[in-house]
């Protein structure tokens, strides 16, 4: 086998990552451990939260199961001692760290993956430009001062600019100038900037996608004094194969689709089912990453921003109704332990019969739950979930209702100019893959890490299902007795007036 020339040339870095305690960040170090056990160091910023200073939600995040394949190692004691917490916060002027480590890793870092972000949708806009855009510039601003910078990769999103029908890997015109909106979110108060989120939005979806298109142009800003990359990630999704199969710590995006549905919660979404699902796995995004640092940060420093769009293999695209068909196959099989209903109901290409549906599968059911959980005495619930449901299918239906056509050139030339060593330790969906054994996978690991059901409880599970299951045949035969029954009344009274009026 080759040397791995990526492994080679992170040897002896010192990798500086902020958003590390998220979804992408957790996978970004983990891989850098196990697979570039030579590097120097690996520093997270990390801030307080929920009580809990940055010390102890180290320690939470190296429980964290993705962690078990790097203690397994022989020299596991040794590459854990180089994952080094850095108090701080990006909101505040120099990441909120103590002038110690400032001096310290000012002197040090060579390589910097700026993932940290609020990524919820429906975050209000004020808070999204605070952290998503504010965040950025105060990272940058620090970054200036770094004395042995080689690469700064700034993660942005594949929808940043969603005004654009083919977004090709290249910089764009900002919404508006991210300084002065900087300013603006700064001065002006929560309710006004609210009011004029509206117009401040246009023609973006959400806060999240908006300031990820302001904050490109901040960080292209500063391409004279650093190397930059952007990277744009489409939906990243569980894991394919490393650290373990189909892992996921999160019910977001099409995650809470999956275990909705699969709960019997959600029976109706808007999905245009033709369209392809532009989805990453995320183990496939982290490798990516982790190869264009190595391209960027090993060759002399360009003029012009690099851009590199990593999302599906064009040439192994999946589309939404094949991904819904694979998903309810294998949740069927291996049902959920806990269900509100049996899974059913079906994606909706049009919007008017969407809504119909959603209201006699959705709404009059939570009403009808609601009111039986009041007479028996006890809180109702389901028309809050509901609520919530709604609110994420609203959020998630812009990007299943629209073709989208993403230009990855770029790193489909750096996945083929790697040796087969490479190809293998930091593979990418520009391999083919298996996605029925994908999503196979990603329900199981929903059930164990999301929901927190073991894989003892499926016999059990399988039981629930086939109750529900005649339920909801008996279900089925009452409303549509119910519904003959009314048509035969309606016809036989119209008969009878009719046959009255002859006479």
């Amino acid at each position: 086998m080759e040397t791995s020339e990526i492994a080679e040339w992170y040897k002896g870095q010192h990798v500086l990552v902020t958003g590390a305690t998220g979804f992408m960040g957790k996978i970004l170090v983990e891989k850098i451990h196990r697979s570039c056990p030579d590097v120097a160091a690996v520093y997270m910023v990390i801030r307080n939260k929920k009580g809990k200073n940055s010390t102890q939600r180290l320690e939470e995040f190296l429980n964290s199961p993705i962690f078990d394949n790097v203690k397994q190692q022989i020299d596991a004691k040794s590459i854990l001692q180089k994952l080094k917490c850095i108090s701080g916060d990006i909101t505040l002027q120099n990441c909120g760290m103590s002038p110690e480590d400032q001096t310290f890793l000012e002197k040090t870092i060579t390589s910097v993956f700026h993932m940290a972000a609020n990524v919820k949708f429906d975050q209000p806009i004020k808070s999204a430009i605070l952290l998503n855009t504010g965040g950025t510039l105060n990272v940058l601003e620090w970054l200036c001062k770094l004395e042995k910078l080689k690469v700064f990769v700034h993660v942005s999103t594949s929808y940043c600019h969603c005004d654009v029908t083919q977004l090709e890997e290249k910089l764009y015109e900002a919404p508006q100038e991210p300084r002065k909106m900087l300013d603006l979110a700064n001065w002006m108060s929560d309710d006004l900037l609210a009011a004029l989120a509206p117009t401040i939005l246009r023609k973006y979806p959400n806060s999240y996608a908006y300031t990820k298109g302001l904050t490109e142009h901040l960080v292209a800003e500063y391409n004279k004094k650093i190397p930059i990359v952007i990277t744009r990630p489409s939906l990243v999704t569980a894991a394919y194969k490393e650290p373990i199969p189909g892992w996921i710590d999160n019910l977001n995006g099409p995650t809470g689709i999956l275990v909705g549905a699969g709960k019997g919660v959600i029976r109706t979404m808007h999905c245009n089912l033709e369209y392809n699902a532009d989805i990453v796995p995320v183990d496939m995004a982290i490798n990516s990453l982790l190869t264009v640092a190595w391209k960027v940060g090993k060759e002399p420093k360009k003029n012009e921003v690099e851009v590199y769009n990593i999302t599906a293999n064009r040439d192994d695209i999946l589309k939404w109704g094949e991904a819904l068909e694979i998903c309810r196959k294998h949740v069927y099989d291996y049902p959920f332990s806990v269900c509100l209903w049996y899974p059913g109901g079906s994606a909706k290409s049009n919007y008017f019969v969407h809504c119909i549906a959603a209201f006699f599968f959705h709404i009059i059911p939570a009403y009808f739950v609601d009111f039986l959980m009041t007479l028996t005495g006890n809180k109702p619930f389901m028309i809050r979930i509901q609520k919530r449901v709604s609110q994420g299918l609203k959020l998630l239906q812009y990007y299943t209702t629209r073709p989208w056509y993403f230009h990855n050139d770029k790193l489909t030339r750096i996945y083929e100019s790697l040796n087969e060593t490479d190809q293998q330790i930091f593979y990418s969906n520009r391999q083919k893959i298996d996605y029925n054994k994908y999503f196979l996978n990603y329900i199981l690991a929903t059930r164990k890490y999301c929901v927190k059901e073991d894989p003892s409880t499926l016999p059990h599970a399988r039981k629930v299902l086939r109750r529900l299951y005649y339920l909801d045949v008996a279900k089925n035969i009452l409303l549509y007795g119910l519904l003959l029954w009314l048509f035969y009344v309606f016809v036989s009274k119209f008969l009878v007036d009719d046959r009255n009026s002859l006479f």
